[in-house]
C-alpha cells in the first residue's frame, strides 16, 4: 500500500495561530465581563482577538433575529452543555440557554 502523500513535504507543520489568544485578555483590562456581567468577552476583547488570530467571533445572540444567528444559539447551548463552572453558567444565562 502507497504511503500517504502530504500537501507539502519540505514544510514543516505550523502550530494554530490561535494558541494563546486569550492571553492578556482580563476583565481588569475591559476585555471580558465580570460573572455579575454575565461573563463572556466585551467587543473590546472580540477585537483583539480578531486583530491576532484571524478569527471571526461575534457577540451573543440570546434572541437571534436571523436563522444564522438562531444556529449560532443553538450551537453555543450544545456545546456548552457541560459547563459547570461560575463564569461557563453566567456566559450561558446571558445566550438564555
Amino acid at each position: 500500500m502507497p504511503a500517504k502523500a502530504t500537501s507539502n513535504p519540505n514544510k514543516p507543520p505550523t502550530k494554530s495561530k490561535k494558541k494563546g489568544a486569550m492571553k492578556g485578555v482580563t476583565v481588569k483590562n475591559g476585555g471580558k465581563l465580570s460573572v455579575k456581567q454575565g461573563a463572556g468577552l466585551t467587543a473590546k476583547g472580540r477585537a483583539k482577538i480578531n486583530k491576532e488570530t484571524g478569527s471571526n467571533l461575534k457577540a451573543p445572540a440570546p434572541n437571534p433575529k436571523t436563522k444564522k444567528d438562531a444556529g449560532r444559539r443553538k450551537s453555543f447551548c450544545a456545546r456548552s452543555r457541560s459547563w459547570k463552572g461560575e463564569r461557563g453558567l453566567a456566559a450561558r444565562k446571558r445566550w438564555k440557554c
